[in-house]
């Protein structure tokens, strides 16, 4: 015979050893849970007369608690889920939720659909979404905000856009890099990195802002359009001085990781590090500091980024007004330009 008690949401889903979020999501029948599960924990809420008045009002809603973060990643690239900046982000951002009540849900532009609006919104995986990445196409991007989606994207912030765009500021970025080296007597300054990417865009146009007030002209193969991986950079930076020799005194590069595999191309060439050529990373990840020589670099702040990025989501479900916003950058000066 059925019992007679009423059950709390978190007594039934300790009777049913799981997470109170996943016994909520099992009475929505959320099918992000497997069909077992949902089948015993709706079976022990009737055997128990659980009162399910929050689960009919969430499958009233359709709300999940959970966000959907996508990384955005572009075709034919090596960059992947284990890119420590990337992981930094996703970190801040899973505190920011948990903080508001909500559970993150990792995917990423390979992995998910091209229908993100279907493949994570209208089949209740999750109430929003977050977008690490506009890549060089904001294609899918549009596609949700155009559908009508709650969604946020990590870019550049002074991007015209349908949606909110919380980034740091990629031109000053640029421009701070650039204008260390040429500060510290470099004159071949080079730009590690795919300008054609939003973000890497507004870098650029720093990197020629301050070759302008510095009186100098980049050379014609300033621009050196890589992957955003180490494995790229210490490949290009090889054939780049076997085939021209050391023809450059200062590197700007689009990520850290780049930068350490510029690091490790020009040390195993003897190239002394800053006295020969000066490097400066982006995003001060953890091991910038380790690197020998420690990597001089442009911090952003991803906590106060996710925390952004959260709230303007927050926004949108709550159907409030939402808007871009740029995260503040400085530049970190450590052993990789400073020279004693």
């Amino acid at each position: 015979m059925a019992s007679e008690t009423k059950l709390t949401l978190a007594k039934l889903a300790e009777l049913a050893g799981v997470s109170t979020s996943t016994a909520s999501r099992a009475l929505n029948d959320n099918p992000l849970i497997k069909q077992e599960t949902r089948n015993k924990i709706q079976a022990l809420a009737k055997a128990h007369n659980f009162s399910v008045n929050a689960a009919a009002s969430r499958l009233r809603t359709q709300k999940t608690n959970v966000i959907a973060v996508i990384l955005n990643l572009i075709d034919n690239t090596e960059q992947s889920t284990t890119d420590p900046f990337l992981l930094k982000l996703v970190g801040e951002l899973n505190q920011a939720l948990n903080a508001k009540g909500y559970e993150l849900l990792l995917s990423n532009s390979f992995m998910a659909s091209d229908d993100w609006a279907n493949y994570f919104i209208r089949s209740q995986r999750a109430d929003g979404i977050l977008v690490i990445g506009q890549g060089k196409s904001d294609e899918k991007i549009e596609l949700a905000a155009q559908s009508g989606v709650p969604i946020v994207v990590w870019g550049d912030a002074k991007t015209e856009a349908t949606y909110p765009v919380i980034g740091g500021d990629n031109f000053s970025g640029g421009y701070s890099a650039t204008k260390h080296l040429l500060t510290q007597g470099a004159k071949q300054v080079i730009f590690l990195g795919d300008p054609e990417h939003a973000e890497m865009q507004e870098r650029y146009r720093g990197f020629l802002k301050a070759h302008e007030e510095h009186g100098i002209l980049p050379s014609d193969n300033a621009v050196c359009a890589i992957d955003i991986t180490s494995k790229s950079a210490y490949q290009f930076i090889n054939d780049r001085i076997k085939a021209n020799g050391l023809d450059f005194d200062g590197i700007v590069c689009v990520s850290d990781m780049v930068a350490f595999g510029a690091l490790k191309a020009l040390k195993e060439r003897y190239v002394g590090i800053p006295s020969d050529v000066g490097i400066v990373g982006y995003d001060d990840i953890s091991l910038a500091e380790l690197m020998h020589p420690s990597l001089t670099t442009i911090k952003q702040n991803t906590q106060q980024a996710a925390e952004l990025m959260v709230a303007q989501l927050i926004n949108q479900l709550d159907n409030k007004p939402t808007s871009s916003q740029v995260v503040e950058t400085s530049l970190v000066v450590r052993r990789s330009t400073k020279l004693d």
